[in-house]
């Protein structure tokens, strides 16, 4: 039995130490496996540890500095928009406005003025005696009324420099009264009538380097994109035309009588006018004598009446003292407008009865246009227009109406205005 118990005995220690050294084994896979995982987890928070660094540096460089302006923190006025605060400031601005509205009104309604349609001129007028000018081709506003009503009379230029051209020898001969003596500065215009010269490809079609008087390439006038004299840069013939584009194709060329007539023949009565200062002072810094050679350019081809046989030595136009086309080449943004064509800035116009000529060459009648001489006086505020003042009196009588209003409100159901010391920006 002792033999027996012994060798128990042994068989447990036996078997205790291999189940011990599994247990030992198995322990230290599970603590190396644990510190391998301690290692990853110490790495990732390593890793995440820099990417916050990364972030915060990140935030650091975008984040705007908190001051009062980046915060919105700034001192603010808040105005509280009170009977006492309205009724005073719109009072004072129609006080304002009302007497500056009447003086412009009442400063452009003395402006004396006539204005004649001549545009049917040549097919009512007639060409042996006066005729009357019909009611509604005039308008006039004089501060006594005329007697005699305007006449017409169609007449033929023998000059033979329209031999070649018949249809341009018509003048029309226009008498008119001045009621009364009109003080200088006297200003005559021509008006045109539904001529739609703000057309994208009339606007832009002519040469700034041509207006500078530079010598600009056939390339220059014809490809430049945005502005170029396209269609009409060069002729037929591959020749320049100077000035090219179809705005100074298309130039008025009305010719005016710059001497109003006495009717009376009486030399001491006629009134003389000048094309002097009809034009911005400042277009002598942009309108340049051109440096071309006569020979190598040719003229539009709407002026071949007014230079028949093309440039020569003498007959080169010189834009930098031509006030008429430095006035044409800046084109209205309206159907309806005038440019300025005669003054007078020194002497003032007798009453009487005179007399202009004007060449008939721009037509009108085929667009359905027309076109007026306006004899005017000037004023500090410039010419006739009653939209600056009536534009005044509007503004100034709609204040003082706010005004009325807003007394009449608080008087019949006005209330008590709260504490302003409860709102918000005043408890900071």
């Amino acid at each position: 039995m002792s033999n027996f118990s012994q060798g128990v005995t042994n068989l447990q220690n036996n078997m205790h130490n291999i189940f011990g050294g599994l247990t030992k084994r198995h322990q230290k896979s599970e603590i190396d496996t644990n510190s391998n995982d301690r290692q990853d987890l110490m790495e990732d928070d390593d890793e995440f540890d820099d990417d916050n660094e990364l972030n915060k540096k990140k935030l650091k460089t975008r984040r705007p500095k908190e001051t009062a302006f980046t915060q919105q923190k700034l001192n603010a006025i808040h105005p509280i928009l009170t009977a006492k605060a309205i009724v005073p400031l719109f009072l004072c601005l129609s006080i304002i406005f009302i007497p500056i509205g009447a003086s412009m009104l009442h400063t452009s309604n003395k402006i004396e003025d006539f204005m004649i349609d001549y545009s049917h001129c040549q097919l009512l007028a007639n060409d042996n005696n006066w005729s009357d000018i019909p009611l509604e081709y005039y308008k006039y506003n004089f501060k006594s009324d005329i007697t005699i009503n305007p006449k017409w009379k169609l007449s033929t230029n023998d000059s033979s420099i329209w031999s070649n051209y018949p249809e341009e020898r018509n003048i029309c001969q226009i008498q008119f009264e001045i009621p009364n003596n009109l003080k200088n500065s006297i200003l005559i215009y021509y008006k045109l009538t539904n001529f739609h010269a703000n057309h994208r490809q009339y606007v832009k079609s002519f040469s700034e380097d041509q207006i500078n008087g530079k010598i600009a390439s056939i390339s220059t006038i014809k490809d430049t994109i945005g502005q170029n004299c396209q269609p009409l840069s060069i002729d037929d013939n591959g020749k320049i035309i100077y000035p090219c584009g179809l705005i100074a194709n298309s130039l008025f060329n009305d010719t005016f009588q710059s001497t109003l007539l006495s009717v009376n023949n009486s030399q001491s009565n006629n009134y003389q006018l000048s094309e002097d200062n009809i034009a911005w002072s400042t277009n002598k810094n942009r309108f340049k004598k051109t440096q071309y050679d006569y020979r190598d350019i040719v003229p539009p081809p709407n002026w071949i009446k007014m230079f028949p046989n093309g440039y020569n030595e003498t007959n080169l136009p010189d834009i930098s003292t031509w006030s008429q086309f430095q006035n044409w080449m800046a084109p209205a943004a309206l159907s309806d407008f005038s440019n300025l064509i005669l003054r007078n800035d020194n002497d003032e116009l007798s009453q009487g009865i005179y007399q202009i000529n004007i060449g008939l060459h721009f037509p009108t009648t085929e667009y359905n246009g027309g076109k007026f001489i306006y004899l005017t006086t000037s004023s500090s505020i410039g010419g006739k227009n009653s939209f600056l003042g009536i534009a005044w009196l509007i503004g100034g009588i709609i204040c003082l109406a706010f005004t009325i209003t807003t007394i009449i409100t608080v008087l019949i159901k006005g209330r008590k205005a709260g504490d302003t010391n409860l709102l918000s920006w005043n408890k900071q």
